[in-house]
């Protein structure tokens, strides 16, 4: 890993804070390397632009869900399957800034529009929640699994209460997925 990998981090974690506080449009790379105490030029080793950023942003997580996705795809599709499924990509959500970068990305639509990376994104997301449906599976069925997905996410979107922790509110997050991904077939 080292301190290149670490520097990379920071620069992406304090860029993702600052995009989704203040907007894409309005944060400038000056303000993310004051931020993060260092000069442009360093920043600039790491990253030419803000897009740069943003590109590294989502193709971690276009990685991390091609993982999942090869995971899912060599397993059978049991009921099993379909759990381990949804508690992966719950950890995925919690751990790399799954989360962080989906609020970005909600709170900047306009500026991220027909970006290449995002369409990615959503590609993949696509492809993920193929894994939890056969082809045949009635419409309600494959509605219910996609749901347990969007289910985690509204975890992070929705339940905003001061009250509930990160990890509360992910662990509400993955049962709800998991009781619409068991949901009856019928």
């Amino acid at each position: 890993m080292g301190a290149h990998t670490d520097t990379r981090s920071r620069i992406q974690e304090v860029a993702i804070r600052l995009f989704t506080e203040q907007g894409y449009e309005a944060t400038s790379l000056r303000e993310i390397a004051e931020a993060l105490g260092v000069t442009k030029a360093a920043l600039y080793y790491h990253f030419r632009t803000k897009e740069d950023i943003v590109a590294s942003l989502i193709e971690d997580r276009v990685k991390a869900l091609d993982e999942l996705i090869a995971w899912a795809n060599g397993h059978p599709r049991t009921p099993e399957t379909r759990r381990e499924v949804i508690r992966r990509y719950s950890a995925e959500m919690t751990r790399g800034r799954h989360h962080e970068v989906m609020q970005f990305m909600d709170r900047n639509k306009t500026a991220l529009q027909g970006h290449a990376k995002v369409d990615l994104m959503r590609e993949r997301m696509g492809e993920l929640m193929q894994t939890l449906c056969e082809p045949d599976d009635p419409l309600p069925v494959r509605l219910r699994r996609s749901m347990a997905l969007f289910a985690m996410h509204a975890a992070w979107f929705f339940l905003r209460d001061e009250s509930a922790t990160e990890e509360e509110r992910a662990a509400a997050g993955l049962q709800v997925a998991l009781e619409l991904a068991d949901g009856s077939d019928g």
